[in-house]
């Protein structure tokens, strides 16, 4: 026995999913389950983005017991289990890696890329449309980051830089059309179609855009915690250039703090 945990693991969720197991367990459902594999997947994100490996561990543990629990479940309805799960991606792995496990040569990273996504596609015969298989459930963000670069795939691009910011000016002008107007529908709409060409702006300069957002998140957060801490009355008794000084305090503070 290779994996002697592994395969305890899997005992011990059927065991749970038994009659005489965990009732919790046992009323489980692919559906009940769907919030707590994202906030798996994404507790274990933070921990990756904290650099905190102990905890990346016990994350990830999280994550597998949602992939064992669901296997479980698909088990106990007849439809597969942790075996079959295991083997359609082996095959999957094996098949879209020939440079690994058959003859084919490769020069570059990109040219491994290009071939997952041209051996991908001879998977997925049954998607018609280039922006088939984007899931519904992720961030809109990440929604965005895909559909900008599937269709970039087949050629359907800004001739330039300047044209996609050209682009971004033109979208922030319709929104002031629309704030104009009072409609907040329209002013949804606008405001929606400058993040959508931000997201492109992103991807031309190979930038991450969900990864760039958590990052101004995590630097809001500090610097407004910061502000928490060194203000000297109620935010509510602050005048609008008070908070603007407490601001600028605050960003040099915590910008000491990092270069220490």
């Amino acid at each position: 026995m290779k994996y002697p945990n592994l395969e305890k693991l899997v005992d011990i969720i059927a065991v749970l999913r038994s009659e005489n197991g965990c009732e919790w367990d046992r009323e489980q459902t692919h559906k009940t389950l769907r919030p707590n594999m994202l906030e798996e997947a994404y507790e274990a994100v933070d921990a990756i983005d904290d650099g905190d490996i102990a905890n990346l561990r016990e994350e990830l543990g999280d994550v597998l017991l949602q992939v064992v629990l669901h296997s479980q479940i698909a088990k106990d309805n007849g439809e597969f289990d942790i075996e079959d799960v295991a083997k359609e991606l082996s095959d999957k792995l094996i098949h879209r890696h020939p440079h690994v496990f058959g003859n084919q040569k490769v020069n570059s990273t990109q040219e491994i890329l290009d071939n997952w996504d041209k051996l991908k596609k001879e998977e997925k015969t049954y998607r018609k449309s280039v922006l088939d298989g984007i899931s519904r459930a992720q961030s809109a963000l990440m929604a965005a980051q895909k559909i900008s670069k599937k269709v970039v795939k087949v050629g359907f691009e800004w001739d330039s830089v300047e044209s996609l910011k050209d682009c971004i000016k033109s979208e922030y002008k319709e929104f002031e059309e629309a704030v104009k107007t009072g409609d907040r529908e329209k002013m949804e709409d606008e405001m929606g179609d400058i993040f959508f060409a931000t997201v492109n702006l992103a991807r031309w300069y190979k930038i991450d855009a969900e990864q760039a957002l958590l990052r101004a998140n995590k630097k809001f957060t500090k610097r407004f915690r910061k502000m928490e801490e060194i203000k000297e009355k109620p935010f509510e008794e602050y005048t609008y250039d008070e908070f603007n000084d407490l601001w600028k305090r605050a960003k040099i503070l915590v910008r000491d703090e990092s270069n220490s």
